[in-house]
């Protein structure tokens, strides 16, 4: 399996609701590096698995749109706890409409795997891994 990753980051605000959350039920930021994976078992014919370019601005796109945004304000986020795995679902559920709307070209359509990752510190980060 081949796997290009790109990078890119987000800055939110939101609340968690429930006492499993302790002080974060509060109104607080949180700044996350977003991974992007595309995976796919065999190169295209110009032995590429996405065009990085592309792939690195559909990401951004998607993740400016949330970026310094009150979540808690969202209505597509009303009631839901904006967890760290919470929007790495999200922001994959949304990049793999961005690949299914052909907004990666061509070389996309032989994309199997999308993994996104969103690192909340150094220490702990989160995953959310969908077929294509």
């Amino acid at each position: 399996m081949f796997t290009v990753t790109v990078r890119d980051h987000l800055m939110i605000a939101h609340s968690l609701h429930g006492e499993v959350f302790g002080p974060a039920q509060r109104l607080h930021g949180a700044t996350y590096l977003v991974d992007a994976a595309f995976q796919r078992p065999e190169l295209d014919a110009d032995n590429l698995v996405i065009d990085m370019d592309l792939a690195a601005r559909e990401v951004r796109g998607i993740v400016s749109a949330l970026s310094y945004q009150n979540l808690d304000d969202d209505p597509d986020f009303a009631g839901t706890n904006t967890t760290t795995e919470f929007l790495a679902k999200v922001i994959a559920d949304r990049l793999a409409a961005r690949i299914h709307d052909g907004a990666l070209g061509p070389g996309a359509r032989g994309l199997t795997g999308l993994t996104v990752r969103l690192h909340e510190s150094h220490i702990a980060w989160a995953d959310y891994q969908r077929a294509l």
